[in-house]
């Protein structure tokens, strides 16, 4: 199914091919971080990409609420 191309740049090791069945396994292939499963507290392990994600989300919304707070303070 491959181009002959994309074949013999994987036979001389300058192209790989990996299989993943779920997001978090290919992020997991690219970044070699673990991507982390949910805890039954809701949390993300530490060091992991989810855990990151999350809390990057966290501090967009906690922004955005102070956003929409000051502007309500300015009547606008």
């Amino acid at each position: 199914m491959l181009r002959e191309e994309v074949v013999d740049a994987v036979r001389q090791g300058r192209f790989h091919i990996y299989s993943a069945t779920t997001i978090d396994e290919g992020i997991e292939i690219l970044t070699g971080v673990p991507a982390g499963e949910k805890q039954k507290d809701g949390v993300y392990p530490e060091d992991t990409i989810n855990c990151l994600v999350n809390k990057r989300l966290e501090e967009m919304a906690e922004r955005l609420k102070s956003f929409y707070t000051e502007e309500k303070k300015e009547g606008r």
